[in-house]
């Protein structure tokens, strides 16, 4: 029965570890050694509560919200001005490159560098309003707060990123 167990959460897993990964970049404005810490991080603690897995209607929404608790955990415990590289590598492999399918790298770059420069609540609001495609009570749900405090949280982080980006979305996006 336990290998059971354990071929199940290997299997969860293996499954399951690009995509939080690619989540875990955009949280971590593309800090690719602190996504992989993340997502370890969330693998260790689904691991853990991995026997009581049968009472979670879906682990892999569970896992999503593990990985941004991890996040915020981890954005009050450091300083999360510093990073460990201070510009960009030219060419970027991170969690977008894949999904653009050749989109323009310095719309990448430019929105990675926009949402680093966002508070870490705000940048896990967006990131699970956007990117994950949750609504706003699952949003809320994962970042233990009220719809209300999502819903506001929301608008006033794209606003700061219309800020950033000159007001003008649509510039950098090609429309």
């Amino acid at each position: 029965m336990r290998q059971g167990r354990r071929d199940g959460f290997r299997e969860f897993a293996a499954g399951r570890s690009g995509h939080l990964y690619r989540s875990a970049c955009l949280l971590a404005s593309g800090d690719t050694h602190l996504a992989e810490d993340l997502v370890q991080e969330t693998l260790g603690r689904m691991y853990l509560m991995w026997g009581r897995i049968s009472r979670i209607d879906n682990p892999a929404a569970y896992a999503q919200t593990v990985l941004v608790r991890a996040f915020l955990t981890h954005q009050r415990r450091r300083s999360a001005g510093e990073r460990p590289v201070g510009e960009f590598p030219e060419q970027f492999t991170g969690p977008g490159a894949a999904a653009a399918g050749g989109a323009d790298p310095a719309l990448r770059l430019t929105l990675l560098e926009a949402l680093g420069r966002l508070a870490p609540k705000d940048r896990a609001v967006l990131v699970l309003r956007y990117w994950e495609d949750r609504s706003v009570e699952e949003t809320a749900d994962a970042m233990n707060v009220s719809s209300a405090a999502v819903r506001t949280r929301t608008s006033r982080a794209l606003a700061r990123l219309r800020e950033q980006l000159g007001g003008n979305l649509a510039e950098f996006a090609g429309l």
